[in-house]
């Protein structure tokens, strides 16, 4: 069984980068986007606060910041009375880029679980989550928020 969640979770994987690469964006920048889409307005974090909740380094939130910069999908300015802080904030651009490419992915998903059925896709996703559960209190893990998940614990986006 746990075989087949392998190979489920790497087909998933595949497709979702697959589709990520077809909408012009990495995994790492939509990782970002999504934590600054997520943090609600004004779309603005912290280069520390992304980094916990992106679970990276320091240095591999810099490069994020730098490429979505880049790419004017955040702007990064001073954060005011702390020397060193850098904040960075989506901008339109990105806020735009994130909703249209989570729109996406969520729609492929749901093509490639349509077979199941509504019934089906609901007790498979409620299966997954007690077993996601399970483990990790089993192993004394947290669980991790992934990229592009926010609204894919819906029946069968979970």
């Amino acid at each position: 069984m746990v075989t087949r969640i392998w190979q489920l979770a790497k087909h998933f994987g595949d497709d979702r980068r697959r589709v990520l690469a077809e909408a012009g964006v990495d995994p790492a920048t939509l990782d970002l986007l999504s934590v600054l889409r997520r943090s609600g307005p004004p779309y603005t974090m912290s280069t520390r606060d992304l980094a916990g909740h992106s679970l990276v380094t320091a240095g591999a939130i810099s490069q994020r910041v730098a490429r979505a910069e880049r790419d004017n999908l955040v702007t990064r300015r001073p954060a005011p009375g702390r020397s060193r802080a850098v904040l960075v904030e989506l901008t339109p651009a990105g806020h735009e880029l994130v909703e249209r490419t989570v729109d996406r992915v969520l729609a492929r998903e749901a093509q490639l679980l349509e077979r199941l059925g509504p019934e089906r896709r609901e007790a498979l996703a409620e299966l997954l989550r007690e077993l996601l559960d399970d483990v990790q209190d089993e192993l004394k893990v947290q669980g991790v928020s992934h990229v592009g998940h926010e609204g894919l614990d819906q029946p069968g986006h979970g």
